[in-house]
């Protein structure tokens, strides 16, 4: 269970670029939240699972650094992982929001309860421990890992459910994405594939790991 607290165990924070999703290529301030209990076997930041293991920031240093990040040219703060809404996030982004006047981006597989405010939500499900229904009906960008063709399958389930949410609550859509699993040589051609011969879902590439950035 999620619970609120003056400081949060952190992985990491870094300004660069953000490389996946609609906002791919815009100058981001990263905040890497640490502990992950959703276990995907092809997870890059594997580190950042046990929360234990990384030091614990204060609210106010982290919004501290946005706002230094801003004045960089940060364009806007994302807050990722681990998991982060295993995290009470609701103190962290009022902090973040009296600090500085940069939208806040939420990364989350969507296992837990929606916390915290935020400007753009992009929700990652996952096969193996679907999201909530509160986190496809607030989610504006759905993108989903390939690896196989499952995969594709479970992309549609997860769009017709967004959408429908998403219609309930009179808002649009999400942006539907498709994003081979890094060096997936199979996830590149199904997705490939898929994109082409269905026009509503995008590609989503790691362009971050292309250029050899963080």
């Amino acid at each position: 269970m999620a619970v609120t607290a003056a400081a949060l165990p952190v992985v990491e924070t870094f300004h660069s670029l953000q490389g996946e999703g609609v906002h791919s290529g815009r100058s981001a301030f990263f905040i890497r939240l640490a502990g992950c209990t959703v276990g995907c076997p092809w997870c890059d930041t594997k580190h950042s699972w046990p929360a234990a293991a990384h030091p614990r920031h204060s609210l106010e240093a982290l919004a501290a650094k946005a706002h230094d990040a801003a004045a960089a040219g940060a364009g806007f703060v994302v807050i990722t992982g681990g998991e982060p809404l295993h995290h009470d996030l609701d103190e962290l982004t009022a902090a973040l929001h009296q600090r500085t006047a940069l939208p806040l981006h939420l990364e989350t597989s969507g296992v837990d309860r929606l916390s915290g405010h935020f400007d753009w939500i992009t929700l990652s499900p996952k096969r193996h421990r679907p999201p909530s229904d509160d986190l496809l009906r607030h989610c504006h960008e759905l993108k989903v890992v390939v690896h196989e063709t499952a995969d594709l399958g479970f992309a549609e389930v997860m769009a017709s459910a967004a959408s429908r949410l998403r219609a309930g609550n009179g808002s649009d859509p999400p942006v539907l994405l498709l994003q081979p699993g890094w060096q997936s040589t199979d996830g590149q051609s199904l997705a490939l594939g898929y994109v082409q011969s269905h026009p509503d879902w995008r590609l989503s590439l790691q362009l971050h790991k292309n250029l050899g950035v963080r």
